[in-house]
């Protein structure tokens, strides 16, 4: 038997904090899913059995971080799954982690190696915690502590970033630092800094993001149209990008997976 939930954040965290997804699953017998990027860092928390990364050939930590991915990820449950995922907002996840994003690229970063006390005193009382209400409770309390410190000036800014490019389907380095009111190379260093990638690979994964949404709300679109529609050069390019990203064309995820956008469907 699977539940899944999904938990909006309080108001006050809603700039920093996209949502929360609870994942139940006692299903027996092995179950395999493949994971695309999706441009926001998350922090995940195994109550129950790790899963395990089958391309790296290895388990996941009890709690971790999830930098930026760069390509997919084949995961596999070996046994009852019970976690909690913290989704961030694409440029807020620094604030509760006090060090530059760009270091958790493409890593999975146990909780356990990170120089933050209080990280891991909240990753034990999560995992020791009677319910999942009391989990996001605590889960909340940490992040509001951490908000106590203040928030970097520029974090509107990239805030505006994001949210062009969520909007456009063609944009560039030079509007997106006009929009941030920095120098191109002040405003890719800060956007790293923060994010966690390049401003060119945000820009590609949230268009791989809109294809999978399009691909999601309009099954029978041509791959010419969806090309057309999300920003690529033409179909070769749609088709080299995705299968870049996923590991397959379209056609060939379609035909194995039913598409669904993380960043633009919660």
């Amino acid at each position: 038997m699977q539940t899944f939930r999904i938990i909006q954040p309080t108001p006050a965290l809603k700039p920093f904090i996209r949502y929360y997804w609870i994942l139940q699953d006692s299903t027996s017998g092995i179950v395999s899913q493949r994971t695309l990027p999706t441009g926001c860092i998350s922090l995940v928390f195994h109550r129950g059995e790790r899963l395990k990364v089958t391309n790296r050939d290895e388990l996941q930590p009890h709690s971790f971080i999830c930098g930026q991915e760069s390509g997919y990820s084949d995961v596999t449950s070996t046994g009852d799954i019970e976690m909690i995922v913290v989704i961030f907002q694409p440029h807020a996840a620094k604030i509760f982690f006090h060090m530059p994003v760009t270091l958790l690229r493409d890593r999975n970063v146990a909780v356990a190696d990170i120089e933050n006390p209080a990280l891991r005193d909240l990753a034990h009382r999560v995992e020791d915690s009677e319910n999942h209400d009391i989990c996001i409770e605590l889960i909340e309390n940490y992040f509001y502590k951490c908000l106590m410190y203040g928030t970097p000036y520029h974090l509107p800014r990239l805030a505006e970033v994001v949210r062009h490019i969520n909007n456009s389907t063609q944009t560039n380095i030079r509007a997106l630092s006009n929009i941030a009111c920095l120098s191109e190379k002040q405003f890719s260093r800060i956007f790293s800094e923060n994010i966690g990638t390049t401003p060119k690979d945000f820009m590609r994964i949230v268009r791989l993001q809109r294809t999978l949404s399009v691909m999601q709300h309009n099954q029978g679109i041509g791959f010419a149209q969806l090309s057309y529609e999300c920003g690529y050069t033409d179909q070769s390019h749609m088709i080299k990008e995705f299968k870049l990203f996923s590991g397959y064309t379209p056609k060939e995820y379609i035909a194995r997976y039913s598409p669904v956008s993380d960043y633009f469907t919660f």
